[in-house]
């Protein structure tokens, strides 16, 4: 788990619970853009409207965690 300690405010953590076997090339290049590569993996993310818009293209794949504790 990636864990950057660089926010300044609200994070999310998404971790992907599906495989990208069979998704379309948008589908798979937008989990690698949130850095995540294989089933299991988690990331923690600013709460920001472009990692929200990526979190909609692919929410069928991934797991999403509020984090309130932001700095």
């Amino acid at each position: 788990m990636r864990t950057d300690t660089d926010y300044k405010g609200a994070t999310i953590t998404v971790r992907q619970v599906r495989s990208a076997i069979g998704n379309k090339p948008k589908n798979r290049g937008t989990l690698r853009a949130l850095g995540l590569r294989k089933i299991g993996d988690t990331n923690v993310l600013p709460d920001r409207p472009e990692i929200r818009g990526m979190i909609a293209r692919i929410g069928h794949l991934i797991e999403v965690t509020e984090n309130t504790n932001g700095k």
